[in-house]
């Protein structure tokens, strides 16, 4: 473990003709750095990161570079910078791999289009990380689909509480975590991926899809350098560390939620069966299942994953929703399905128009038991087909 503070990004930043590193534009591999040992190019690179800077722009930085997996010319392990202890500020950290091309190191981080193409040809990455690593993002969030796949961080069946609506990870937007504590205080995988431990109290794991997970405050977390979990997987225990910085008042776990190497905003994603609202503040808000809503300080249980083909019925108001023999209201009714069920779609098709809570559709779902329901009343992640037109 090496630490090294503010001189050296001075350093860098004056070798540069006083430049700071930008965040690469997507398909643009990192900036390669000449002269340096590799933890020095990597602090720099993490340092030169504008939402690094600006996180801890009032701190002398504390970077700490684990170099975890060397062979030959390559380099891999983890690099975080630490924080105050102020209220709203948490660690800044990624994975990287680094390659030392004739005496310059390329570095990139997890999540970068770089990182997947030093992942392709890296003798230190496992074929399970490469599989993660160099698999595409898929859709993104920016673009309508909201779907991660992911339960909440504590085991399916029990009831826990949300104590904190979406905040910033460090202070600020965008509000990519929420806080959680209770049950049984055991934190799991969201989502099955590679875990890595960021540091004392902090796991991270990559999932598919472009997103990773992180979890912080834990107590007899797992160390782990690539480790494959399942979703469920045990990565520690709720509670107040902060060996990293930050501050954590009362056990819990801060969780937050990354795509493509960067934080984005918690709301609107599905965990659990629960589609999670940002507040009129950040910690304010809450979480939706069907109809069912509960803010801060509310019981909130873990239904489990929310498959891609599948929703979760909101009959906006409760009660139930009547299934029809076709797509639209001409049709024969088949029977009902109650507000708050999960149901598996098959294929979809336009009918009769219909406003639910989340606005205006034609579009009509054939679920997996050959009925149909309008899509103005089930929740899917996804704004349009999660499985194609019949």
């Amino acid at each position: 473990m090496i630490r090294l503070r503010r001189w050296l990004a001075g350093a860098v930043a004056a070798m540069l003709g006083g430049s700071v590193l930008a965040w690469p534009a997507a398909g643009q591999a990192a900036p390669a750095i000449e002269g340096m040992s590799v933890t020095e190019a990597v602090t720099a690179e993490l340092l030169g990161k504008q939402a690094v800077t600006a996180a801890h722009a009032n701190h002398s930085a504390d970077v700490r570079v684990a170099v975890t997996r060397t062979k030959g010319r390559w380099a891999f392990g983890t690099a975080v910078v630490v924080t105050g202890h102020e209220a709203d500020a948490h660690p800044v950290g990624a994975i990287f791999l680094a390659h030392d091309e004739g005496g310059t190191w390329r570095t990139a981080f997890d999540g970068e289009p770089a990182f997947s193409e030093l992942a392709a040809e890296s003798p230190l990455v496992t074929e399970e990380e490469r599989n993660v690593f160099t698999a595409g993002p898929g859709v993104k969030y920016a673009n309508g689909d909201y779907r991660t796949g992911m339960a909440l961080p504590f085991a399916v069946g029990q009831t826990w509480t949300l104590t904190g609506g979406p905040h910033g990870w460090g202070g600020g937007a965008p509000l990519s975590s929420i806080d959680l504590a209770g049950g049984d205080q055991v934190v799991r995988a969201a989502r099955a991926g590679t875990a890595y431990t960021m540091c004392q109290g902090w796991v991270r794991v990559i999932h598919d899809r472009g997103y990773s997970t992180d979890y912080y405050h834990l107590w007899s977390n797992i160390s782990a350098n690539g480790t494959a979990v399942a979703q469920g997987a045990y990565l520690g225990y709720t509670g107040t560390d902060v060996t990293c910085g930050g501050s954590a008042t009362g056990r819990h776990v801060h969780f937050g939620l990354r795509q493509n190497s960067a934080y984005v905003p918690i709301a609107g994603h599905d965990l659990g069966k629960w589609v999670i609202n940002s507040g009129a503040a950040a910690y304010q808000g809450g979480a939706r299942h069907g109809s069912t809503y509960i803010g801060v300080g509310g019981a909130i249980y873990n239904h489990g994953p929310l498959g891609f083909t599948q929703a979760v019925v909101d009959a906006n108001g409760g009660g139930t929703l009547t299934r029809r023999s076709g797509p639209g209201t001409g049709y024969g009714a088949v029977g009902s399905v109650g507000d708050g069920a999960t149901v598996t779609i098959s294929c979809s098709g336009n009918g009769t128009s219909h406003t639910g809570r989340y606005g205006t559709t034609a579009l009509w779902n054939r679920l997996s038991d050959g009925s149909w329901v309008s899509d103005a009343y089930l929740w899917t992640g996804v704004n349009g087909t999660v499985n194609g037109y019949c």
